[in-house]
């Protein structure tokens, strides 16, 4: 090989380059809530399925990955953790084809579950959407507006689950709320811990987090509180649902030893949050272990 060729574009490692911006390590966390909410309230398999699955798989999350990629690229250029599994470092060339990548990889998933849909599903899909492009997206940011930041990022999870829901046209149960409820507070307390590891960061680029403005200690301490709260709202739902509550113990041991961690020492919990990267697999395990025995029940 020429030297000349050395660092040349091209079409297999620019693809490359838009799928990792999607974060495929955690694909599985999206597309996971829709097919449990979708196949346990229909309980069988059939096209809506298969591309809710695969929408909220990849093109899903490449929308919200690969927007906020594009966005944040000044800022990522000063944090140490982008590069590989926890965020892509898009050149600028990349930028303008990832967009394109995630507008068109979404759009004819997104027509046909509102074709299938309801008023109801379609609505939900629409602040799911929202919400992706909103967390990122200039003039919007609202990664950028404390406690938003959290709140939407959660959203990004919790959504797919509504639309399966919705799609489905579950009933709308006590359960069925407590457990929403439960995944939205986990959601909310995985985004808010995931953002002191970056306070150092993010001050410096001028960007304002949960993590920024109530410092690493209270962030972690709140994170600590709404995944207790997660797990004790778990308690009240039928059997199996209060084995879920087990769930949140790994969660609260691995962020707990941060209890008194300073904006000068928060970049260490990344070590912390690669556990938690590592935990979402354990713990969607032992999720699917327990959506068998509601489903046998």
């Amino acid at each position: 090989m020429s030297t000349a060729s050395v660092g040349r574009p091209s079409f297999g490692r620019d693809l490359g380059q838009i799928l990792l911006s999607s974060r495929p390590v955690s694909w599985i966390n999206t597309a996971f809530p829709f097919a449990a909410a979708y196949l346990l309230t229909t309980r069988e398999v059939d096209l809506t399925l298969v591309v809710g699955v695969v929408y909220f798989l990849i093109p899903y999350n490449l929308a919200m990955y690969g927007i906020n990629d594009v966005f944040d690229y000044a800022s990522d250029l000063a944090n140490p953790r982008k590069g590989g599994i926890e965020g892509a470092l898009l050149a600028p060339r990349m930028h303008r084809p990832t967009l394109w990548a995630a507008a068109l990889s979404n759009i004819p998933f997104v027509v046909y579950l509102v074709v299938v849909g309801d008023a109801w599903s379609t609505a939900w899909l629409a602040l799911s959407v929202f919400a992706v492009i909103a967390y990122s997206a200039p003039g919007l940011r609202f990664k950028e507006r404390p406690f938003l930041d959290s709140t939407t990022s959660s959203l990004h999870f919790v959504t797919p689950a509504v639309v399966g829901l919705a799609l489905a046209g579950a009933e709308v149960t006590t359960d069925l709320v407590l457990v929403l409820v439960a995944f939205f507070l986990w959601g909310m307390a995985a985004h808010a811990f995931g953002a002191v590891q970056d306070v150092g960061p993010d001050r410096e680029g001028g960007i304002s987090s949960i993590a920024t403005v109530f410092g690493a200690r209270a962030t972690v301490r709140l994170s600590l509180a709404l995944w207790l709260v997660a797990g004790i709202l778990m308690l009240f739902t039928s059997w199996p649902g209060p084995l879920a509550a087990l769930l949140a113990v790994p969660y609260l041991v691995n962020a707990a030893r941060w209890w008194r961690v300073t904006d000068e020492r928060s970049g260490e919990t990344n070590r912390a949050w690669r556990r938690f990267i590592a935990l979402n697999y354990f713990a969607g395990f032992l999720a699917t272990m327990i959506l068998i025995l509601a489903w046998v029940s």
